[in-house]
């Protein structure tokens, strides 16, 4: 990677701390970084790559601050960015917020943390979790006056500690499913909710995380089997229950080898809480809530908007924490709300009605009415209307039909653990644009 030195500034390019890993570039040529990035920004040409005679600075912007890293050669970019990015994590599981105020309020630990996570430019240690074993919040070392290097450092299974013991040995499972959904309006408009008017589905994919809360003793080995396709294939298994995985991700206490041969999902986990691993199906999505939605104006003077939302999943799931976002003409005013389920709020700093619903179960329908004023003289409406955002919770349920099929626990010492299963289908960027 080879990063020569990396800089914390603040909004305006003024530096609130630095560390310089080689010395081979004069740290005044930050100074440079602001007005090249103003000038871009001007000339509408910004890019992640700033350039001022040999010295490249590779930066990324969060909350209030900027991160650069400054180097002579032609590094490895994905990884300084990579490493730019942990940072970022690091200090936020440190600090809470990282924000100009954190880093002033924390210079002594943020230079310990500095020191840790790189060597003569290249990444060491960048698991907060182990970080926190020998730099505390109060900045202080661990174990006064002992030069003492954490087992986990030096360890093969570095993201874990030897020597964890629970009284419980458990560990907790969270499938979490987001579905992304964009759909058009149907072909030809409307004057009724009576009419399944429904419109084209533009795009659709689930996006799923498995989430594990590990209370496990020792060095435990985990397997986890899910009704993975290609597995299924493998085995000479029914492919019917089975679902098709891409883009899978994981953790890396995973044992991507043993992966890649058979499928198997093997790791030693960190303790606490992780994510072992995420996937991506582009696979065809029935909208799980199906909205319908009718403006009438009458003289300009007022408008009427009906909406009718449908639970088109099985009966005995219930969608929690149901929010449907319904826009509004930017005029309107004197709001009155019906509703046959839930609440309907006005939100004129964004232009939308907010129709609420604690529980909606599958197959329900519900209603609701908006009434507003107009005033007399009519804006004419340049863009067509935004589209209606859904967001729900289903819990106990997946819309890729996922399962975990067993978690095995191995440990030398042979104690007996519970695993256990939670699935949860969420609304991502889920929209339906209306005529």
């Amino acid at each position: 990677m080879s990063a020569s030195a990396v800089f914390i500034l603040d909004v305006k390019g003024k530096p609130l701390i630095s560390r310089n890993y080689k010395g081979d570039i004069a740290m005044s040529e930050i100074e440079h970084f602001m007005p090249l990035l103003l000038q871009r920004e001007e000339e509408g040409a910004l890019a992640p790559l700033l350039s001022h005679g040999r010295v490249h600075f590779l930066w990324i912007k969060h909350s209030n601050l900027y991160l650069v890293a400054t180097t002579l050669k032609n590094a490895n970019a994905s990884l300084v960015y990579s490493f730019l990015y942990k940072t970022v994590e690091v200090f936020s599981e440190y600090f809470k917020e990282l924000e100009e105020e954190s880093i002033r309020d924390n210079f002594v630990i943020v230079y310990e943390l500095l020191d840790e996570l790189m060597d003569f430019g290249f990444p060491q240690t960048t698991d907060s979790k182990i970080l926190q074993e020998y730099i505390t919040q109060q900045g202080n070392k661990l174990e006064t006056g002992k030069s003492r290097v954490p087992p986990t450092v030096t360890n093969a299974v570095s993201w874990r500690s030897e020597g964890i013991k629970y009284k419980k040995n458990e560990v907790f499972i969270d499938v979490i499913e987001s579905v992304n959904l964009l759909v058009s309006p149907p072909p030809h408009s409307f004057h009724g909710l009576g009419v399944n008017a429904n419109g084209s589905v533009l795009l659709s994919e689930i996006v799923g995380t498995i989430k594990l809360k590990v209370f496990l003793s020792g060095m435990p080995e985990l397997r986890l089997g899910l009704n993975d396709r290609v597995l299924f294939e493998l085995t000479g298994r029914s492919k019917n229950k089975s679902v098709e995985l891409e883009d899978v991700k994981f953790h890396q206490c995973v044992r991507l080898s043993r992966f890649d041969n058979d499928r198997t999902i093997s790791f030693i986990p960190p303790d606490g809480d992780f994510e072992l691993m995420s996937y991506r199906l582009s696979t065809q999505v029935k909208p799980l809530i199906w909205i319908e939605s009718v403006i009438e104006k009458f003289s300009h003077s007022r408008v009427e908007i009906m909406v009718k939302a449908k639970g088109q999943f099985k009966k005995q799931s219930v969608a929690n924490g149901v929010e449907i976002s319904v826009p509004v003409p930017s005029d309107a005013d004197s709001p009155k709300f019906k509703t046959s389920v839930g609440s309907a709020k006005y939100m004129p700093e964004k232009n939308v009605v907010i129709w609420s619903i604690k529980s909606f179960p599958g197959g329900k329908e519900y209603l609701m009415r908006a009434h507003f004023g107009l005033p007399s003289v009519e804006k004419e409406e340049v863009e067509g209307r935004p589209p209606i955002g859904v967001k729900f919770e289903i819990p106990y349920f997946t819309v890729s039909g996922i399962q975990v099929r067993y978690m095995k626990i191995i440990e030398k010492s042979g104690y007996q653990a519970l695993p256990w299963v939670r699935y949860i289908t969420q609304s991502g960027d889920y929209q339906l644009r209306t005529s």
